[in-house]
């Protein structure tokens, strides 16, 4: 998860894009509405009955909150790009570590102690799977998951990749930045095309359009207005709802958990590249409340910690002490904001500080 940045001043004083940062908290409280009341599976065990008998009507619209990982990665092709360009690649190598691993691994011990403890009933991963998910490559190694949203960050790992190799590593130039866009996008779909393995993981077919919009979005607020800036940001919108309603719409029956529509879904996504877009137009420079810059830096540890550790947390307070509902789920979700708070805190101010100088003076080949 990319975090928010100051985007390039004119006048020598980078300004903050706080709405950016609004916007990565809405994302990610998305996710944890969806997480906690619109989908079934352990939450259900937690709830005691499905999240439909919890949130009746509401379950429907929390359905819908899955979408906030493409909302996630369309911020993170904004972001990175903003974040690479003008950087050497050692420079974006440290800023990219020391931001993505210090809440990570705080993340993977607490939710493996709590697992471990005898009362909780959910399954903790073995000891070896744990020390594996530290690396961040448990999914390509075929290894259990201490945390399930990990799997999102496997996908930003290969777009940072792909960045440096191509764009950091040579120099960022609007050229550059647009031809990667495009070799990217004709790349994915022959990736869909050809149905090799490596071609997928490699070129991610499924999320690629996300991340390139992004970009295509940062030339526009970087630049300003253009017909190829706003072709590359169509036509990643155009692909992302495919694969969107591809994946996540499924026809009307009593089996399924609930039903999106395909225009719900593609209104979802459209809200996302609006909202983007109307932050690199400049058109969201009122909201620059403080709070925002706390809140954005909160995202990335809640969203790490909020789905396992969530389910406790429910069973806990709905099932051992009866709270209602709707009270259970906005208690999680302070409490899971407050433990975000210490990990921010206490873990990412201390550590990514020290991460980051001790990579950047490192020479890389």
């Amino acid at each position: 998860m990319a975090q928010g940045a100051a985007r390039p001043a004119r006048g020598g004083h980078p300004a903050r894009l706080r709405a950016l940062d609004g916007l990565r908290l809405l994302a990610a409280l998305m996710v944890a509405a969806y997480h906690y009341g619109g989908r079934s599976g352990e939450i259900g065990q937690a709830w005691g009955s499905s999240p439909r008998v919890q949130f009746p009507t509401a379950s429907t619209f929390f359905a819908y909150g899955c979408l906030g990982v493409q909302i996630f990665f369309i911020i993170s092709g904004f972001v990175i790009c903003m974040s690479g360009w003008g950087r050497p690649l050692r420079s974006f190598f440290a800023s990219r570590v020391s931001r993505l691993f210090p809440a990570y691994w705080a993340a993977i011990i607490l939710v493996t102690a709590v697992f471990a403890l005898p009362w909780v009933t959910y399954e903790a991963v073995s000891p070896s799977d744990a020390l594996v998910n530290l690396t961040m490559l448990q999914q390509p190694l075929g290894v259990d998951r201490v945390l399930g949203v990990c799997w999102t960050l496997w996908a930003e790992l290969r777009f940072y990749a792909l960045f440096a190799l191509f764009v950091v590593l040579p120099g960022a130039n609007r050229r550059r930045v647009v031809l990667f866009c495009a070799v990217w996008t004709l790349g994915a779909a022959i990736a869909q095309a050809a149905n090799l393995p490596l071609l997928d993981v490699v070129l991610m077919p499924e999320y690629a359009s996300y991340f390139i919009g992004g970009i295509g979005l940062y030339l526009i607020h970087r630049f300003g207005h253009d017909a190829l800036s706003w072709g590359i940001v169509g036509i990643s919108f155009l692909i992302g709802q495919h694969y969107a309603i591809r994946g996540l719409w499924h026809p009307a029956s009593m089996e399924a958990f609930s039903y999106r529509s395909s225009m719900g879904i593609i209104a979802v996504v459209a809200f996302g590249y609006v909202t983007v877009a109307l932050v690199a137009l400049g058109k969201l420079h009122w909201a620059n409340w403080r709070w925002l810059t706390v809140a954005g830096a909160l995202t990335y540890p809640f969203y790490l910690v909020h789905e396992h550790l969530g389910w406790v947390v429910v069973w806990v307070l709905h099932r051992k002490l009866g709270i209602p509902s709707y009270g259970t789920l906005a208690l999680t979700v302070l409490l899971m904001l407050g433990l975000a708070w210490v990990l921010y805190r206490f873990v990412e101010q201390r550590l990514t500080p020290l991460i980051k100088r001790s990579l950047s003076t490192v020479r890389l080949p």
